[in-house]
């Protein structure tokens, strides 16, 4: 578990990540997080878009049952 602090910078709310936060994360400064709201009502920090990768799975499913059809057609 890791803590840090809320702090104020102007008009917004500033949440710091660690070195230690990021290398978890496999992110690094100027990288794109993904804030998602769990069942339980806290927040989990993602280094990917969920629901972009629901839709690649989701593809790559249909890909798998329809093999041979694919490979006929290419």
């Amino acid at each position: 578990m890791f803590e840090t602090r809320i702090r104020k910078v102007g008009n917004s709310a500033v949440v710091t990540l660690t070195a230690e936060m990021l290398a978890v994360l496999d992110a690094k400064p100027g990288d794109a997080l993904f804030v998602v709201r769990g069942d339980d009502g806290g927040l989990r920090l993602l280094p990917h878009d969920p629901d972009l990768t629901a839709a690649l799975d989701a593809a790559e499913a249909v890909m798998d049952e329809n093999r041979d059809l694919l490979q006929a057609l290419a």
